[in-house]
């Protein structure tokens, strides 16, 4: 199971931290990826880490303003989301696995929304 939160309405330049919280399967075991999806549009990965949290690939948008990171004593996925931008407006998902193409991607949860907005 994973269970998304930390998303709300924030001003351009804002920032949030997202969490998700997996259970049911062993986190330590599983890269993890951050997926969006803004309405009308398809899913887009946005972060992901290895197991271990050696390393972690981001889309060119978002380098030098998110950070992903695993807590694996608490199961637990974030990604910090500094000088947020309308664009990153979305319903924010986590994912098992590498997803650096989302096709084929069903969302595992319900995922937590992010606006940017004015």
């Amino acid at each position: 199971q994973l269970v998304e939160s930390g998303g709300e309405t924030v001003q351009p330049g804002g920032s949030l931290r997202l969490s998700c919280a997996t259970s049911g399967f062993t986190f330590n075991t599983y890269d993890m990826t951050w997926i969006r999806q803004a309405p009308g549009k398809r899913p887009e990965w946005v972060s992901a880490i290895n197991i271990g949290g050696t390393r972690t690939h981001y889309i060119d948008f978002v380098k030098g303003r998110f950070t992903i990171s695993r807590d694996d004593a608490k199961n637990t996925l974030y990604l910090q989301m500094n000088s947020l931008k309308p664009e990153d407006t979305a319903l924010y998902y986590c994912a098992r696995g590498l997803w650096l193409e989302t096709t084929g991607y069903v969302p595992e949860g319900p995922g937590t929304q992010v606006t940017v907005s004015s």
